[in-house]
């Protein structure tokens, strides 16, 4: 039973199944609204009365779902809601009746939400000061494990895209300031024959793009907020409330993003045209950067490091993603130079005796020519890639966790009490009934005596769990071999030795009772005791919607010892099982979890939708980032193919040229970038997303593959005309840039 006021719900809506006309929101006092498996159960239809202790009230709706239902066993067992002035007509609240009371607060807005925020901060003080046991506060950090595990997931997920988007926007930014320096050098090197000074020249092009910059980032900032309404709508069936206006914040964090980066990754090559030496004029070797606009990057660099720790919210996060960008990086440019290097041994000097084709040959010595340009295009490459393997690495890898923590295929029906001499018939009900495969476990109830021979008390305990643990019986059960779906974290499954009787204990109660491996547990069940030891430590998915025990004994059969059986099957469509079940074995309980598991479900398709549509934004963005990193090296490739082709080289022969330096970049890029993947992912999966990762060594040939694909697309886009226009164009086109 449920009694709720006049205000319930505080937030969101109970959906009905079935209703007479007019009814929401609550039931009106003289109603009563049920599950359907009360309906069900005891034959009702709306508008029959129902007899509740001395009160007697009419069946007004049929409930299918409530914003606020626990996750525990007893809220799954079947339902009955009624006014809260009608509980005193019922006389049911007697002494020594099983009764909670639930308060609910909403956070609001301005004071409202800071009064609820004081009324929070008074209340966990007042339940440790006064050690008032059962008495909790709940919020949505700390209810249903499934949901909140699945939030906090997608949370960290969407934070890890907001940095890697951080990260590719500061390689754009560097890339495109690189090539707008490059196109200006001789410009500014004139300017600065005609008279005008370093500081005149700085200013205008500091100022140039300062312009450009907030244009930029007001662009931006526009287009993330028409993103938000696209991700809002994906989220509507989590967000049952009018959500306020988006505040001023995000578009000034945006803003102080889109110019720190300009200013730490765009500045320097404004420093390096402001200080162009007049000689370039004449000398096109000039001009190389100056200390200072390395200084500048080195700081922009940091500021970068600083943003996407800031940007994750998790100092975890944002230091293993932060420090993994930049050992990256380091990495990248280190393995690039020893590439070139290695690549300007092997290549031969002498063309004409040359064996390897002509074209490769080009291509090598063309890429051994310039190892900076290389080491550069590389390393740029190589952080693109990485930012796009690693999301699509988690991205796969957590929807396939949310997908396995709660299939299509999960039960939907729990059985407990099943009698050993009903067995055979409950499973035969079940076959014929359509019922394929459904969880089989023995159940049995007993208590914690001693831990190593001292006797457990609650007072032993200091945290409010263990002294409720010490204090209530434990659901055990055996079994011959290790559950299928728990993982086995610390010792081993079997490793008792002869005659004595192994235990596996969960993990979190391990760390609650503080349990480890070799500790001799007794317990005391329907008045025998029973000791073991503990051999292995389990990992439990508790949102599994599997059939799960604190305590398991590592045997096949344990004949001495009282035990029911707990079953756990998914419905098949169109069955009416629950009440062939409930008349054919009265005594046994039919716990229905399919709205809870429907539940689940809705909110996981939502999430990963979310997911899914920010993923592709993202991706889409870092192809962008990629195609500016080929194309940053447009310029350079039209002088040398003009030169080559002014020489007498054959267009069909520079395209095999630009096709196998670029495949050869790419691939290795790729190859680098599906390596730091992996191991960055790994430490990601491990220590921040918290699932099982498995390691998938083909990432990075398929990384090799996929960067030389892009290379060379994003290369043939950029340079497609260069190869079909007249010599003296590309020439004069060059010259004049």
């Amino acid at each position: 039973m449920k009694a709720v006021g006049a205000g319930y719900p505080l937030r969101g809506r109970i959906a009905l199944r079935e209703a007479l006309p007019g009814r929401a929101g609550a039931p009106a006092p003289g109603e009563v609204w049920v599950d359907p498996a009360v309906a069900d159960g005891l034959g009702l239809k709306l508008g029959d009365t129902l007899l509740l202790g001395d009160g007697s009230f009419k069946l007004a709706a049929i409930i299918q779902t409530e914003p606020d239902r626990g996750a525990g066993f007893m809220n799954f067992a079947p339902r009955l809601m009624m006014a809260e002035s009608d509980l005193a007509a019922t006389r049911l609240v007697q002494p020594a009746s099983r009764i909670t009371y639930r308060l609910a607060l909403g956070p609001g807005a301005g004071a409202a939400a800071d009064a609820v925020r004081r009324f929070v901060s008074g209340a966990e003080q007042m339940v440790e000061k006064d050690k008032l046991r059962g008495v909790r506060l709940e919020s949505l950090e700390s209810g249903r494990p499934e949901m909140r595990q699945t939030l906090d997931r997608a949370a960290r997920f969407l934070r890890l895209v907001a940095m890697l988007s951080a990260l590719l926007a500061a390689v754009a930014v560097a890339l495109a300031a690189r090539d707008f320096a490059a196109r200006h050098l001789d410009a500014c090197a004139m300017l600065r024959v005609l008279g005008q000074p370093q500081r005149r020249i700085a200013w205008a092009y500091g100022l140039e793009f300062l312009l450009a910059g907030l244009a930029a980032s007001l662009a931006g900032v526009l287009i993330g907020l028409a993103l938000h309404q696209v991700f809002v709508s994906l989220l509507a069936g989590l967000i049952s409330v009018d959500l306020p206006a988006p505040s001023v914040w995000p578009a000034l964090l945006g803003l102080g993003l889109g110019l720190s980066l300009l200013l730490g990754f765009g500045l320097p090559p404004v420093l390096q045209l402001a200080a162009v030496p007049p000689l370039r004029v004449i000398r096109r070797d000039l001009g190389a950067p100056k200390a200072g606009s390395l200084l500048v990057l080195g700081a922009g660099v940091a500021g970068l490091a600083a943003i996407l720790v800031v940007l994750a919210g998790d100092l975890k996060l944002g230091g293993i993603a932060a420090a993994g960008f930049a050992g990256a990086v380091l990495l990248f440019a280190g393995l690039a130079w020893v590439a070139v290097k290695l690549l300007r041994r092997i290549v031969p000097t002498n063309v004409s005796g040359a064996s390897v084709p002509r074209w490769l040959l080009l291509a090598t010595r063309q890429v051994a020519a310039r190892p900076g340009f290389a080491v550069m295009q590389v390393a740029s490459l190589a952080v693109g890639l990485l930012a796009l393997a690693l999301l699509v690495l988690l991205r796969t890898d957590l929807i396939d966790s949310w997908r396995r923590a709660t299939p299509a295929s999960a039960p939907d029906r729990f059985v407990i009490n099943i009698q050993p001499d009903q067995s055979e018939a409950f499973r035969k009900t079940l076959t014929d009934a359509g019922v394929k495969s459904f969880d089989w476990n023995p159940m049995i109830r007993g208590r914690l005596t001693t831990i190593n021979g001292e006797v457990v008390q609650a007072k032993r305990f200091a945290e409010e769990r263990a002294q409720r643990l010490a204090e209530r019986e434990f659901n055990l059960s055996h079994s011959g071999e290790q559950p299928a779906h728990n993982q086995i974290v610390s010792g081993r499954w079997g490793a008792a030795a002869p005659g004595e009787l192994g235990l596996s204990v969960e993990e979190g109660l391990a760390q609650t009772l503080s349990l480890k491996l070799g500790d001799t547990l007794a317990f005391d069940i329907a008045g025998q005791p029973v000791q073991g030891r503990i051999t292995s430590l389990r990992k439990v998915d508790w949102s599994s919607m599997r059939v799960n025990f604190f305590v398991l004994f590592e045997a096949a059969e344990l004949p001495d010892l009282p035990a029911t059986q707990i079953a756990a099957f998914r419905l098949p469509a169109g069955a009416k099982l629950d009440r062939e079940l409930a008349r054919q074995f009265p005594n046994l309980t039919v716990i229905d979890v399919s709205a809870q598991l429907n539940q689940v479900q809705g909110v996981l398709d939502q999430v990963i939708q979310a997911v899914q549509f920010l993923f592709s934004f993202t991706l889409a963005t870092g192809l962008v980032v990629l195609l500016a990193a080929v194309g940053s090296t447009r310029e350079a490739r039209t002088r040398e193919f003009g030169l080559m082709r002014a020489l007498g080289a054959p267009s069909a022969l520079l395209a095999q040229v630009q096709r196998a330096e670029l495949l050869g970049v790419g691939a290795l890029a790729g190859l680098l970038a599906g390596g730091v993947a992996l191991v960055l992912a790994a430490l990601l999966a491990r220590y921040v997303f918290e699932f099982d990762w498995q390691i998938k060594p083909w990432v990075p040939l398929v990384s090799a593959a996929c960067g030389a694909l892009l290379a060379w697309g994003a290369g043939w886009w950029s340079l497609r005309g260069v190869l079909q226009r007249p010599v003296m164009q590309t020439l004069r086109e060059a010259q004049a840039e």
